[in-house]
């Protein structure tokens, strides 16, 4: 195990003592992290969503900044505008909340398209345009987007081409009665003053060790077979009579990627069968368009998933 690998572990453990019940969305958090990836986190109100991510910013040693999204918010409010300044006699950049490391895009569904379309470029070439120019973003450029899975008046769902720039689709459901036991304790300590303060806590990881495992996780060996069982998962999501349009080359590549984030942070330096499937379901729910008559039937993508998972043979 690497030092970055105990450093991922650490910040692991300290989101779990806070965000408590929420241990596998937490895992797959840092492998999309890991793997550098954006991520679209969905769930029902008061599920910690937010505070997940801010308590995440705090554990790294790099910039923060939160859009809150609304139907008025414009493309020049993420992504900054040219002003003139009359003692140089020139424009100059204003920079938008998009200038850098970790931005969280809250409640992204609810500003329109023309706005949504503004993180695009920045999400798949870490860059940004501006009357022309083009300006290079930090190299950790991370966006976490949440949604509300609830409500969908005066809201805009992202269209097919921005959900493919978000690595997962993670889901947030209520914690089990432990978990929420324990939360409730948290939040009698806090009333007494013996909770810890999310602003005290000190930062674990730096730009440079996430960009260093970054590195670590290119390593990681994927066997000949473990190349061949995920192509053919990826012809039964294109077979699969319920499915519509099934997942991309694109995913594809991004399979691969966070299969060996998934087997570093577990302390591997090798991709397993079990690395393949366990991030199936986050990666593919948001890619795999179902038909017309699957929808009506009630089938939704991680049915579909699950029965492709259990259809094709997992190599020895």
């Amino acid at each position: 195990m690497t030092t970055n690998n105990a450093l991922f572990l650490q910040i692991s453990q300290t989101l779990e003592q806070i965000i408590v019940g929420q241990s596998s969305i937490i895992e797959q958090l840092l492998i999309a992290l890991l793997s550098g990836g954006h991520v679209i986190l969905e769930g029902v109100p008061g599920t910690g969503k937010t505070l997940l991510v801010k308590v995440l910013s705090q554990l790294i040693k790099a910039d923060f900044r939160r859009i809150q999204l609304t139907p008025d918010i414009l493309p020049s409010d993420i992504l900054g505008t040219n002003i003139f300044d009359f003692n140089t006699r020139d424009f100059t950049l204003k920079e938008g909340p998009i200038f850098t490391e970790i931005l969280l895009a809250d409640e992204i569904n609810r500003t329109p398209p023309k706005t949504q379309s503004a993180l695009l470029e920045a999400m798949q070439e870490q860059q940004v345009t501006l009357d022309g120019k083009t300006r290079a973003l930090s190299p950790l450029f991370w966006v976490i987007a949440t949604q509300n899975s609830l409500e969908f008046e005066g809201t805009y769902p992202l269209p097919e081409a921005q959900l493919d720039r978000f690595v997962f689709k993670l889901l947030i459901d209520y914690p089990d009665r432990s978990a929420e036991k324990q939360m409730l304790i948290q939040a009698k300590n806090s009333s007494q003053g013996k909770s810890t303060n999310v602003r005290e806590l000190q930062p674990i990881a730096t730009i440079e060790d996430i960009l260093t495992a970054r590195e670590a996780v290119q390593k990681v060996e994927v066997k000949e077979n473990i190349i061949n069982y995920l192509l053919d998962l990826l012809e039964k999501t294109r077979q699969h009579p319920d499915v519509a349009l099934g997942a991309s080359p694109r995913a594809a590549v991004i399979w691969l990627q966070t299969s060996k984030a998934k087997a570093w942070f577990a302390g591997r330096n090798y991709v397993t069968p079990d690395d393949v499937k366990t991030i199936a379901i986050p990666l593919l729910r948001h890619r795999l368009i179902l038909n017309p008559e699957a929808q009506l039937e009630g089938v939704n993508s991680q049915a579909v998933i699950e029965s492709i998972l259990k259809q094709v043979d997992v190599p020895r």
